[in-house]
């Protein structure tokens, strides 16, 4: 990952309502929600999602897909994955031994 597209990623995450649309997805996993279920789970009119989507998806955080008549999108692990190895690359001097990164708790926060 270059540093453009780590900073094109990180501006997109950097919005309440898009952190939260791209937490839902990652949640949802590879098969994604329809449009409509993303706004009906955080609450947004159709136009401010279409918003939010739209930079995440110039970001190439999320992938989008047509199943019938529904857009289904779906987060880009691929990206996710790259944006992550590219924040902790050289971590500790390149010892990830001592970086304990392992031992960071994966929990469910409340909101």
């Amino acid at each position: 990952m270059e540093n453009k597209d780590a900073l094109a990623a990180l501006s997109a995450l950097a919005q309440e309502t898009r952190l939260a649309i791209f937490r839902l997805l990652v949640e949802a996993g590879a098969e994604g929600r329809a449009v409509g279920s993303i706004g009906e789970a955080l609450g947004l009119p159709s136009a401010t999602l279409s918003f939010h989507l739209k930079e995440l998806k110039n970001a190439r955080l999320v992938a989008v897909r047509r199943e019938s008549r529904s857009l289904i999108y779906s987060a880009s692990f691929a990206t996710m994955n790259d944006l992550i190895g590219f924040l902790t690359r050289n971590c500790c001097g390149g010892d990830m031994t001592a970086c304990d990164l392992t031992g960071i708790p994966a929990r469910r926060e409340t909101t």
